[in-house]
């Protein structure tokens, strides 16, 4: 069985996410076919958790709080930031083989990586299919040490990159080339909007 993002658990309040222009009912986001919960920050701060379809059991995932989900895919909301869908979600892996293990078993391959840099450090990530969510995973290409992986970011489509960022106003950097081809990003400045999660928005794939 195909194993597929269900539910991302964000500790923020949901007034945060309603302000951000998102539409949000009983503390719920639905972006897409995932739904995210606002658990408010009780929880602590950014992605706590996440619920996951195809899996056998529960348990954590290198670390990450994992639950399984038999639930039906969400119906999609409508937005007035314009966002339409989840393009990735990033994965922050003090040991990438690890974390490339521990996600085959439960029968999640990478796709393909690629070589990078972040702050003037190598990086590498390593891309994951989970249904319609593409699961980025990034760390060391040549170092590992212990410690839980974290769900760290959020990059959103939206059908207008430039509307997008017009309604996010001083709160988004300039729109850019992305490294993908032929799409433009956006990031947003998430503490001045009360988030915890690192966001971005991005235009949809050609």
């Amino acid at each position: 069985m195909t194993v597929t993002v269900d539910a991302l658990d964000v500790a923020d309040p949901v007034e945060a996410w309603t302000a951000a222009g998102f539409t949000v009912s009983n503390a719920v986001c639905q972006v897409g076919g995932v739904r995210i919960q606002l658990v408010g920050r009780e929880r602590g701060a950014g992605i706590v958790g996440w619920s996951l379809r195809g899996l056998l059991d529960a348990f954590d995932i290198d670390g990450i709080p994992t639950a399984r989900s038999d639930a039906a895919v969400a119906e999609p909301g409508t937005h007035a930031n314009g966002v339409t869908a989840i393009d990735h979600v990033v994965l922050m892996s003090p040991d990438l083989d690890r974390t490339v293990e521990s996600l085959a078993a439960i029968g999640v391959r990478p796709r393909r990586q690629r070589e990078g840099e972040l702050g003037g450090r190598p990086i590498r990530q390593v891309f994951f299919r989970f249904g319609e969510v593409i699961v980025e995973a990034v760390g060391s290409p040549t170092t590992a040490s212990d410690g839980p992986s974290t769900l760290w970011g959020i990059t959103y489509v939206v059908a207008d990159i430039d509307a997008a960022a017009a309604f996010f106003g001083a709160a988004a950097t300039p729109v850019k080339d992305a490294v993908q081809p032929g799409r433009r990003i956006t990031t947003l400045r998430h503490r001045d909007l009360g988030m915890s999660v690192p966001t971005a928005l991005i235009s949809p794939r050609r």
